[in-house]
């Protein structure tokens, strides 16, 4: 069996959904600068009649024996490079020979060891995992060894939500209600928001923490966006809280700043959404600079990618939680590891509502937790009904 063609199909469709889906956004590396950090949250396209217009890409590779597989959703760039510069790497290899293609697209990418080019090798390992999946007619999570349980729990990420406390407070409480027992939070100060947005981070938090108690775990998330002096005394006022963890506090190439943190403060630190294959988490590993590592599925290398780089927690005793871009893929992977190395599913509330619109069988928290399922593959098949118009996009025909 060979690889017979690589498409990108464009799809756009309406979602509906009641009020402001973007209402606050969470603090960022470049609103250092005044002119970023008096900017608002995105705002989704409405169309006519008040839905919200999602437009995404596929990936989908077809082998010559008509076995396909998806992997998705994925921006206009990172399609792109698929087509112009995985495509001729592809075409023609073993689809069921994920290591030497992984290896191949690597190694061809020298240059893409980070960024765009391995956010979109890892859409192709993921299409590829997809398809052995189904050409083997199981799910993916077999194949990598599992499954070592029925359900994973899950933990509601609130980005995109409201940070006024009082606001927050009722959203939290709400997803206790529905059976989640640990959630996160996303800051919108930071230093260059002086002592006030200190003050404005710790009224967040307690009111975060008066509203959903002392036994569901709060999770908080710095996005890069602080620095040493800043996350130090941050965490001494959030210390009494009992934060699980505080998520990334400074970019993600001061690991040296990193361990300085982790070596100050009693809080645990995680970190690892914004690095890149083995190499890039061992180098958190070996500075000692983490305690939870939260690679991304689909940017840090796939599939392939994420097993090794689980192997090599394990030898750290640091527990792997994905960042939660795409459910049906942590889902899979988590369900073949051991509860030690992959505890948890990040859950993001309402980026999965866009992610995961186009697909036929969104994976959804039930009372706090992902069912593993029975489908064969990743469970990536779209539809149809939510599709309003499609193409496939080829830029090198």
């Amino acid at each position: 069996m060979r690889i017979g063609d690589v498409r990108l199909r464009h799809v756009s469709g309406r979602m509906r959904f009641e009020g402001d889906f973007w209402e606050e956004r969470l603090i960022r590396p470049v609103d250092v600068y005044p002119k970023y950090r008096a900017q608002g949250p995105e705002v989704l396209p409405k169309t006519d009649d008040g839905a919200y217009r999602i437009e995404t890409f596929f990936v989908e590779i077809e082998s010559d024996e008509g076995v396909v597989g998806i992997g998705g959703p994925i921006p206009r760039e990172q399609a792109f490079l698929i087509d112009a510069d995985l495509k001729p790497h592809l075409i023609g290899a073993d689809p069921l020979a994920h290591e030497v293609v992984w290896d191949t697209l690597y190694r061809v990418s020298v240059h893409g060891r980070k960024g765009l080019t391995m956010m979109a090798i890892s859409a192709v390992d993921c299409a590829l995992w997809d398809l052995k999946g189904r050409y083997f007619n199981t799910p993916v999570y077999r194949l990598l060894g599992g499954p070592t349980r029925s359900e994973i729990p899950a933990y509601a990420s609130a980005l995109g939500y409201s940070v006024e406390p009082d606001r927050a407070a009722e959203r939290a409480r709400e997803f206790v209600r529905q059976g989640y027992t640990a959630t996160k939070w996303f800051f919108r100060n930071g230093p260059a928001d002086g002592p006030q947005g200190m003050v404005r981070n710790s009224q967040l938090v307690s009111a975060l923490r008066g509203a959903i108690g002392d036994e569901v775990d709060l999770m908080l998330d710095c996005w890069m966006s602080w620095d040493v002096p800043y996350t130090v005394a941050m965490a001494e006022r959030l210390e009494d809280y009992e934060p699980r963890w505080l998520e990334e506090p400074v970019l993600p190439d001061k690991i040296e700043s990193y361990a300085a943190i982790r070596r100050q403060v009693r809080v645990p630190i995680s970190g690892g959404e914004h690095e890149y294959t083995r190499w890039g988490l061992k180098a958190l590993m070996d500075a000692e600079a983490v305690d939870v590592l939260q690679p991304d599925i689909y940017w840090a290398g796939g599939i392939t990618e994420m097993l090794k780089i689980c192997a090599l927690a394990s030898t750290y005793d640091l527990p792997v939680i994905p960042h939660g871009h795409s459910t049906p893929a942590s889902a899979h992977l988590i369900a073949s590891q051991p509860t030690s190395v992959c505890p948890l599913l990040e859950y993001l509330i309402k980026w999965n509502e866009i992610h995961q619109f186009f697909l036929k069988t969104p994976l959804k928290p039930e009372r706090g937790v992902v069912h593993i399922p029975e489908t064969p593959g990743l469970g990536m098949d779209l539809d149809e009904a939510k599709i309003e118009s499609q193409r496939i996009v080829r830029w090198t025909d």
